[in-house]
């Protein structure tokens, strides 16, 4: 039993390792090389798990070689687009202007089922919305609607608006992450200051704090046991809600319980 332990961790790792050198991608993002690849680590992997007759080199060997080979693959497709068209293949338009293209689909294997699905997980519950639709070579469908039908945007009615920049983790889980308040130029002291105009004395009572690009805090506090988690701060944000958390839930549902 312990050497099927030890040999699964081994293999686990090999694994993990050849995937992450092969690049970040999620499952619905493969490219048909880099799938058909994985499974055949997988493959690989799984036979020196389940038989200790087989030594555990004749997997590891071949599931090195596959990621240099989907490394190498990848390079390649980086630097010709030509092998990249003939390796990953095109994207397709499958609506044009509003009208759905027959032909394109049966090459795709594609029914009108299959695309009625994909238009709703894009928002879409109407195909008359939808002014292009392109198949793209991971197999997802990006979606362009008809002008009237988009949702609205800034430029639309000429309003300026200052770019953002994500919010920056400070403290998560009572752990202060210095390397955001360095890169912000900041120290301790500083955050220990303004975690105070709010009454917090301790990081270890913060549960998560952010800062974002316009230097608005947000805090959220550990839930306790007996009053539950209290109303995140939210500094400069006139559209959150007045009252939130877990505890004021509590409150307000042994509130309705009494009336």
């Amino acid at each position: 039993m312990l050497l099927i332990t030890i040999r699964t961790l081994i293999l686990y790792t090999v694994v993990m390792i050849a995937i992450k050198a092969m690049g970040k991608r999620q499952i619905g993002q493969l490219q048909p090389f880099e799938f058909v690849g994985i499974i055949i680590m997988s493959e690989m992997a799984a036979i020196s798990i389940q038989s200790n007759a087989v030594p555990v080199l004749n997997s590891v060997v071949p599931i090195a070689s596959l990621a240099i080979f989907q490394i190498t693959i990848t390079l390649i497709n980086l630097k010709s687009e030509k092998a990249r068209g003939i390796i990953c293949g095109v994207p397709t338009v499958v609506v044009k202007n509003g009208e759905i293209l027959e032909e394109q689909m049966r090459l795709l294997r594609m029914n009108m089922n299959d695309l009625l699905e994909q238009i709703r997980a894009k928002g879409y519950f109407n195909l008359a919305e939808v002014e292009y639709a392109v198949m793209e070579t991971n197999g997802q469908l990006s979606i362009m609607a008809r002008a009237d039908k988009r949702p609205l945007q800034p430029s639309d009615i000429q309003l300026m608006v200052e770019n953002e920049t994500p919010a920056i983790t400070l403290i998560l889980d009572g752990q202060v992450n210095h390397k955001s308040l360095n890169e912000l130029g900041k120290d301790e002291k500083w955050l220990s200051e303004r975690l105070s105009r709010h009454h917090i004395t301790s990081f270890a009572e913060v549960f998560y704090a952010s800062v974002d690009g316009s230097d608005s805090l947000f805090c959220q506090l550990k839930e306790k046991s007996a009053q539950g988690s209290p109303a995140p701060i939210r500094e400069n944000d006139e559209t959150a809600p007045l009252h939130g958390g877990k505890g004021t839930e509590k409150n307000n549902n042994m509130g309705g319980d009494e009336l």
